[in-house]
């Protein structure tokens, strides 16, 4: 039975789109649809490997959990991942298509509606109902001539419109009245209503502004949603990073302190999404603003420009602690760009990154890096090398630009023994130090509970602290339980029965 599709579009960046699909997404697959998200171009450096060697976003990975299915990369079919101020890495369709400069990369705009509607239709004939997402702001009029994520995506799939609004930064009123007002006629019949997000207090409070905004639009609010700050799912860009906990205090239930640096160009930061969740856990962001000497583990996560944040951490002095922490047996792990910075070299002769050039790295792991023209972008199965890691097994999944080869003592991290669901037999990343110090081209490993554990009992052994009642923890039960804590929230807060009206299949064609 096929429904209207319905999409989600913001006032403005990082309101709460991405939130509001996943959490249709559960509460319509709890109704017994077969539904899928949707979003035709993303901008994010957090991205993932699909069964198939695709890469996507995350948040519409997150989404499709929510909907109870495997990710593919007709949900996401563009996939923007900048690497400067005005160009970007353009995915589409999961595989590499360039790399552009905004202007350049609007030429090229007739032949991706093709690609994105190719994409979405394979998903409507598969699915019941599709929620689509937008992007940003849905009115940037500077914009509207380019746009194929928003409203021209909605004309496209013929989608009822619900706009979502973040109360909490202040300026509701402008946000919601002044879009609609910046609204063609024709995207004016497409919108079905208004969401207003992260209320704090008694939503009856503003019972007076829902009336307000209704009167002037002649719009429903289907909803005011409350603030809810134990709510934790996976984000997607730099504008969620930049919530993240960075100058707090480490808390007193906190044993194993983690620090992750937060580089200038930093990617796939929802590795580290496990740890932080982890009962017993404290982790935080750090730059070059902030001690590194009172953490147990310190991360370099992955980054879209290595030798760009190897120089950041040259300029800003970073570079010198990371090694005073080397020298004082402190734990140390890199992920993929952080692996390649922990290594003695990185060369581009090919100008992957930039002007072509080499750099020398931190020098804790003896590897060399040479960037490579080819993106390496698959789902693994890998075996911690070392009795140090321990554990079964492992699924993760790799993404970058260049090979790094070892060039002295130590010992491959991890061996993989399946790529694309084939079997192979290849060494991965390196470790000194007895594993004190490591690096791993692999993502996900902190996903995975047994690996997740193993890391963590080795340095509870080490303080004389910790119990198996804090190992057990499971990601991704937590990550279920918050899809569904997301649902049942929203079904208190939102008119439900008005919503399902606006997709009713009498009212698909419409």
């Amino acid at each position: 039975m096929a429904y209207r599709p319905l999409m989600v579009l913001g006032s403005g960046s990082d309101v709460g789109k991405s939130v509001l699909v996943a959490g249709l997404c559960r509460i319509f697959r709890q109704e017994g649809l077969r539904v899928a998200p949707f979003k035709a171009q993303n901008m994010a450096l957090n991205s993932f490997i699909t069964p198939e060697g695709g890469e996507m976003g995350r948040a519409q990975v997150v989404q499709a959990q929510a909907a109870g299915l495997a990710p593919h990369v007709d949900m996401n079919p563009i996939l923007l991942k900048p690497t400067s101020q005005v160009g970007s890495q353009v995915i589409v369709q999961g595989k590499v298509y360039g790399n552009f400069p905004a202007r350049d990369y609007y030429r090229h705009k007739p032949r991706l509606v093709k690609k994105v509607m190719a994409s979405y239709r394979r998903l409507s004939s598969q699915y019941d109902l599709i929620i689509l997402e937008g992007a940003g702001s849905a009115v940037e009029l500077n914009l509207k001539a380019h746009d194929l994520v928003n409203f021209a995506m909605a004309k496209r799939a013929g989608a009822k419109v619900l706009l979502v609004a973040d109360i909490d930064r202040g300026g509701v009123f402008a946000a919601t009245i002044g879009a609609f007002h910046l609204m063609t006629p024709t995207e004016r019949r497409l919108l079905a209503g208004f969401v207003i997000n992260k209320f704090r207090g008694d939503p009856e409070l503003f019972r007076e502004g829902v009336g307000i905004i209704e009167a002037r639009t002649r719009r429903p609010v289907l909803g005011v949603l409350p603030f809810d700050a134990d709510l934790a799912l996976p984000e997607e860009d730099s504008v969620a990073l930049g919530r993240k906990r960075r100058d707090r205090d480490w808390g007193e239930d906190q044993a194993i302190r983690i620090g992750v640096l937060r580089l200038p160009h930093i990617s796939n930061y929802t590795d580290f999404d496990p740890l932080e969740q982890e009962p017993g856990v404290g982790l935080r962001y750090v730059d070059h603003r902030q001690s590194l000497d009172n953490m147990d583990v310190l991360i370099i996560p992955g980054t879209k420009n290595t030798i760009s944040d190897l120089l950041y951490l040259k300029e800003t002095g970073l570079a010198d602690q990371i090694k005073d922490l080397a020298r004082r047996g402190r734990r140390i792990v890199g992920i993929c760009g952080g692996y390649q910075i922990l290594g003695q070299e990185v060369r581009d002769p090919l100008g992957v990154e930039g002007p072509p050039l080499t750099e020398p790295g931190l020098g804790l792991l003896p590897v060399v890096t040479i960037m490579a023209g080819e993106k390496t972008t698959t789902q693994v199965r890998a075996r911690p090398a070392g009795s140090e890691f321990g554990g079964p097994v492992l699924e993760a999944y790799e993404i970058h630009m260049g090979v790094s080869e070892p060039a002295g003592a130590g010992a491959p991290a991890f061996t993989i023994v399946n790529r694309l669901g084939a079997p192979v037999e290849v060494a991965d990343g390196w470790a000194v130090q007895g594993g004190r110090i490591w690096g791993t081209y692999l993502h996900g490993l902190f996903d995975n509970d047994h690996f997740r554990r193993s890391f963590l009992r080795d340095i509870r052994k080490e303080q004389g602290s910790g119990t198996e009642a804090e190992a057990a923890w499971s990601f991704q039960d937590f990550l279920e339980g918050q899809l569904d804590r997301l649902a049942d929230l929203m079904r208190r807060h939102l008119d439900l029965a008005l919503l399902k009206s606006f997709i009713e299949p009498d009212h698909a064609k419409d």
